[in-house]
């Protein structure tokens, strides 16, 4: 039977039983070596989970060229990249090159911290690094989310590197690394060969909340993309819609849809993951301009919150050099996606227009007094929850929501 780009080819369960029907040699734990290409918390979640299996596992600092080996005790000690960063344990190093070169299995989870479109380049340019240390037979999971086309240009460029044939001598898999809630999609693995037990039994747990589904490179790419868009498709209508709406719309509005719980924070989940789609595309066509369209829903609506604190600022007569602004985001400074540190440095710059004092709380409510007037703008939910929950002086919150709402403490 035809497949088509929705059908997956087998279930991790039917790959493991064929593996072991075709009599695949699996490899003694002892020797297996496993490379993570990347400091960032999805790779360290990747790392941390293959070595407490017992495997030996180096997790390589791509801003340094070092790998360090991630033993099971130390897995075990640090729950986070962030954590495991700070400390100052003695660890075991040694040349990045040299643990690609020993590895059976690279991931590869870099730090993206370029802007589009020198992302593109600078992902190539790692993965360059990681592929011409590789040896036959290894295996390299790409984990970096890609638009159409990309995947293959990857296989062409490892084969012309290496010399090897993918899928014959050396292996390839896409495994993007979802930057929304893996409870809400399966996993997904695009391959262009079959996956052997000891690829599996590495997976097995990672995800304990999501299904992994295997399918070929193409369809992998077709279903994240739509999974991108669709979650767009959600919102970035209520941004847009609200911007024009009255303030005796919201109460109105609250009672169909629930746009006081979407935050800036969620509009930004999945930047990055547009601009890749968009950099695959070519020429102008609905889904061009689809991909677009909601990219510029993200700057239009940083455009939109700052000339509405402009206007608040008016409305209860305040100073700009007597007013305090502060942006309370909470999120993750070390995952694979740099996008919230780059519109958090964007939504930065522009309040600066219109105040002068601007600070940043990235990890808990911590205000203190002062004799500025401190206007607070809630970026997540959680960050929201927490100035709640820490009444003090007398502020105004903005909450960075659609409807922008406005709640003085």
């Amino acid at each position: 039977m035809e497949k088509t780009f929705l059908q997956p080819i087998l279930t991790l369960i039917q790959i493991h039983e064929y593996a072991i029907w075709r009599g695949i040699i699996s490899m003694n734990a002892e020797t297996l070596k496993v490379a993570v290409y990347g400091l960032s918390t999805e790779g360290y979640k990747i790392a941390s989970h293959i070595s407490t299996k017992g495997i030996h596992v180096s997790i390589i600092d791509d801003s340094s060229g070092m790998a360090i080996t991630l033993k099971p005790d130390i897995a075990k000690t640090y729950s986070s990249v962030t954590s495991f960063i700070q400390d100052e344990t003695l660890l075991d190093f040694e040349p990045f090159d040299v643990a690609i070169n020993n590895a059976s299995f690279v991931f590869f989870t870099p730090r993206i911290r370029k802007s589009w479109p020198d992302a593109k380049s600078h992902i190539v340019s790692k993965f360059q690094d990681v592929i011409k240390h590789m040896n036959k037979d290894s295996s390299i999971i790409y984990t970096v989310p890609t638009g159409f086309g990309v995947n293959n240009e990857n296989i062409t460029l490892i084969e012309r590197r290496t010399g090897l044939s993918v899928g014959k001598n050396i292996f390839y898999h896409y495994m993007p690394m979802s930057s929304i809630s893996s409870t809400i999609f399966d996993t997904i693995i695009g391959t262009k060969s079959e996956l052997n037990s000891i690829f599996v039994n590495l997976l097995n747990g990672l995800f304990p909340n999501s299904t992994i589904k295997i399918l070929d490179i193409e369809s992998a790419e077709y279903i994240y993309c739509i999974r991108i868009l669709k979650h767009y498709g959600l919102m970035s209508p209520i941004f847009e819609i609200c911007k024009f709406a009255e303030r005796s719309f919201q109460s109105q509005m609250m009672e169909f849809e629930s746009v006081d719980e979407l935050y800036l924070d969620d509009l930004v989940s999945g930047l990055f993951d547009l601009n890749t789609i968009l950099s695959s595309l070519s020429g102008i066509s609905p889904l061009t301009l689809l991909v677009k369209g909601n990219i510029a829903t993200v700057e239009n609506y940083i455009k939109h919150l700052t000339e509405q604190i402009k206007i608040i600022l008016k409305k209860f007569e305040l100073k700009a050099s007597k007013t305090k602004a502060i942006i309370s985001w909470t999120f993750d400074p070390n995952e694979m996606r740099g996008d919230r540190l780059e519109i958090i440095s964007r939504l930065e710059s522009r309040l600066r227009d219109y105040v002068g004092d601007v600070e940043r709380h990235d990890s808990r409510f911590d205000y203190y007094s002062s004799e500025k007037k401190v206007i607070m703008v809630s970026c997540s939910k959680a960050d929201f929850n927490k100035i709640q929950n820490n009444p003090t002086s007398e502020i105004l919150i903005i909450k960075a929501t659609p409807m922008l709402g406005q709640i003085p403490v």
